[in-house]
């Protein structure tokens, strides 16, 4: 027995109560082979845990890659089409400012506890356990049918060349994706990192170009200014349904920052390397995303043909590209977003993978145990193969169209997107209110983003449950129609069915457990994380925490899967060269980089 009188809770003899997370406690790195160790036996002969392999480096552009991707390439010719310029700069600024405070709860939670699963397992753990279960299957199926979502939007970049039978390359491109992500984790991040670069080149081409070409160097030798916000029907398109159908677009757009979370299972330090990431969010919306919309809507009209229809879409970007007057460079844009439509395409079903991966190793597991087997190189094969077995979607579109497909595909992940969204701020509200109830210090926290204190989590609570019931208003009014309601509204009924699923399956223990202590103390009843029922002694939970499975904030434990950080970490040396003499030349690098 331990004789130390370091305070109680700090000593590594306090029980772990039993996770709903991961079992990733007591990490660290093992240098030689940069695999991730874990607290807990292997789950297979294989090796049940995930491999630490993501760099530094990988990570940053791995943010990149979420928050510029198909959405942004040709989803913008879906939104300007539906809603006009002026509705989809307000709509993509507001989720844009939405997504960055969403980021930062994230951050403060995957930078605490860095662990597989990320976002979905913080909603367990400090919300709600059915609730927990819902989102995550939810987030599961949204990273899948965004699979199929890129490999139908590849069939769209190529018509753009005359390609009858794209369907054949989304088959390549689907083997390719399986492939690379069958292997180590530092595949994944390689690819990700050069086709990432590629995108960040160019988007700011492309922020030059759009300058030259509204300015008069395009086709018609004409200044174009605002003029295309005056053309009959600009700038709102659609009126207040139009208006407000732009913000599931612009979800969809912003769809995968929310998945950096997810990463942090596999973050090489991430008590250093996921502040950095999330901060740096902000410059890139703002640079990548709001710029480039305002581009978009100066450049090209709303009412451009093919710009969106139901077996059609182009994107604003190969039109710009086009409009300085070359084939050649409309070619080269149309390349481009075909290697960003591998890459979103690569990111959903990493992220899918492990979000699998999350439900099988939690305790008690949400999903086949088989999904929790590893190969040795740290990779979740069995979750991969399901995962990408639903990416067959795509094949729908040979007979629906490929624009009306790719449609509800955006649809559907965008309002998924906003569910994660709205479960972050949740699992937020409550981590925050149990880290001051429990007495603990926010000097404690490895990273805190203190100017969202406290309204943060409503704010992103209230804002994007707003936004999610009124989207769907032109589906309703002035005519309904079904099939763009289901598309806009289907995945409530389907959370609030495997919310009561889980409810009635894993009922939550009412009886108080006995206390049992060690010589000091300590309690070691070894009670659950997540258990509606208060630990001995303490106060009495209301009826509301038992009805709706919410979790006792009094007595979730907050010490359990803490990251413990390691001196030899490869951020380290970031660090120093952050502090060292050519301190400045580092910065400006990592800055650009």
């Amino acid at each position: 027995m331990s004789t130390s009188k370091e305070p109680v809770h700090k000593r590594n003899s306090i029980p772990d109560y039993g996770s709903v997370l991961p079992k990733v406690q007591n990490t660290h790195i093992d240098n030689d082979n940069e695999s991730f160790e874990s607290g807990a036996p292997d789950a297979s002969p294989e090796g049940g845990r995930l491999h630490r392999g993501l760099s530094a480096r990988q990570v940053q552009m791995i943010a990149i890659a979420g928050t510029i991707g198909t959405g942004l390439f040709l989803g913008t010719g879906r939104s300007l089409a539906q809603g006009g310029p002026a509705s989809m700069l307000i709509c993509y600024t507001v989720v844009g400012f939405i997504v960055y405070v969403t980021l930062l709860l994230l951050g403060e939670m995957a930078t605490q506890y860095p662990v597989a699963g990320s976002f979905n397992a913080y909603t367990t753990r400090f919300f709600s356990p059915s609730y927990g279960f819902a989102l995550s299957w939810n987030y599961w199926f949204n990273d899948a049918v965004s699979v199929a979502g890129d490999l139908t939007a590849a069939q769209l970049v190529l018509s753009f060349w005359g390609v009858d039978k794209g369907w054949i390359a989304s088959i390549v491109f689907w083997v390719f994706l399986v492939g690379v992500n069958s292997l180590h984790v530092r595949g994944y991040g390689e690819l990700e990192y050069w086709l990432s670069s590629l995108k960040v080149v160019t988007v700011i081409i492309f922020i030059f170009i759009g300058i030259a070409v509204n300015a008069g160097h395009n086709s018609e030798h004409r200044y174009i200014g605002g003029s295309n916000w005056r053309i009959p029907g600009a700038p709102f398109v659609g009126g207040f349904g139009g208006f407000l159908r732009v913000f599931v677009t612009a979800s969809f757009a912003f769809g995968g920052t929310e998945s950096l979370g997810i990463t942090a299972g596999e973050t090489k330090n991430p008590s250093k390397n996921m502040p950095r990431v999330v901060k740096l969010v902000f410059w890139r919306i703002m640079i990548f995303y709001i710029l480039t919309i305002l581009l978009i809507g100066l450049n090209v009209p709303w009412n451009y043909p093919n710009l969106s229809n139901k077996s059609t879409t182009t994107s604003p970007f190969t039109i710009v590209f086009k409009e300085i007057g070359s084939n050649v460079a409309a070619s080269f844009m149309n390349a481009v977003i075909l290697t960003s439509v591998l890459s979103a395409g690569n990111h959903a079903m990493y992220a899918g993978t492990r979000v699998l991966y999350g439900l099988a190793v939690s305790n008690p597991p949400q999903a086949p145990k088989i999904f929790a087997r590893t190969t040795r190189a740290g990779t979740p094969l069995f979750a991969l193969l399901m995962t990408s077995s639903i990416s067959a979607l795509c094949f729908g579109s040979s007979f629906i169209g490929s624009g009306a497909l790719w449609g509800w595909i955006q649809n559907i992940v965008g309002v998924s997107n906003q569910i994660a969204w709205l479960s972050i701020g949740l699992s937020s509200w409550r981590f925050r209110k149990a880290w001051v109830k429990q007495g603990r210090s926010i000097d404690e926290l490895k990273f805190r983003a203190g100017w969202t204190w406290p309204w943060g989590p409503p704010f992103v609570v209230i804002s994007v449950t707003v936004i999610i019931l009124l989207q769907g208003w032109s589906s309703i009014i002035p005519t309904f129609s079904a099939a763009d309601f289901v598309s806009f509204y289907v995945e409530i009924p389907i959370m609030l069915v495997m919310y009561v699923a889980w409810r009635l399956v894993r009922r939550p223990i009412t009886a108080r457990k006995p206390l049992v202590t060690d010589a000091e103390g300590v309690d070691a009843s070894q009670t659950p994380i997540g258990l509606t029922t208060p630990l001995a002694g303490s106060t009495k939970v209301r009826w509301t925490t038992h009805l709706f499975d919410l979790v006792d904030y009094k007595a979730v434990n907050l010490y359990a899967d803490e990251y413990q950080e390691e001196a030899d970490d490869e951020a380290d040396k970031t660090e120093a060269r952050l502090n060292g003499k050519k301190r400045w030349l580092w910065k400006v690098y990592y800055w650009v980089v």
